[in-house]
């Protein structure tokens, strides 16, 4: 079984790093720089450096028309122009913290989930794609629940 990881589409957030203040607060954004902690970019799949701009923003990730839909707080570093793909591999944001995986069917339910303490999500995916109800996993840091990435199925083409 193949799973791919995909950063956000970067073009989503670029006009809110030239925007002002306000503008971005009309946004549910605000500009921060990284000091001590992680940053994990939503773009790159990587945490920022110390002193790298971000943006703080709320952003809908599950955007299905039922009581499951979720939106929290992602930061998206200024320097990330490219969305980061991994296919078979974690991204440094899913490696070495607690991730909550939230399964969901097709039809965007939430099916089946699980959590990782133990730097074991690539184990955990895996096992949870058996299941072939299983359409998609959305990945989140287990401590302040923000999203982190969304994993997919995924089919290499010979």
């Amino acid at each position: 079984m193949t799973y791919r990881i995909r950063g956000l589409d970067p073009e989503q957030f670029a006009h809110l790093f030239g925007a002002g203040e306000a503008e971005r607060a009309s946004h549910l954004a605000r500009r921060e720089i990284a000091v001590d902690g992680r940053y994990p970019c939503r773009v790159s799949l990587e945490d920022a450096e110390r002193g790298e701009e971000l943006l703080l923003t709320h952003f809908t990730n599950h955007t299905v028309d039922s009581p499951y839909r979720n939106a929290f707080a992602i930061y998206v570093r200024k320097s990330a122009d490219q969305a980061a793909e991994f296919v078979d591999t974690l991204p440094p944001i899913l490696r070495a913290r607690p991730i909550a995986l939230r399964c969901y069917d097709r039809d965007g339910n939430l099916h089946r989930a699980a959590i990782s303490l133990s730097d074991d999500v690539d184990t955990l995916v895996r096992s949870l794609f058996d299941d072939p109800d299983i359409a998609y996993i959305d990945a989140h840091n287990a401590m302040h629940g923000c999203f982190a990435a969304r994993i997919e199925r995924y089919e290499v083409m010979a």
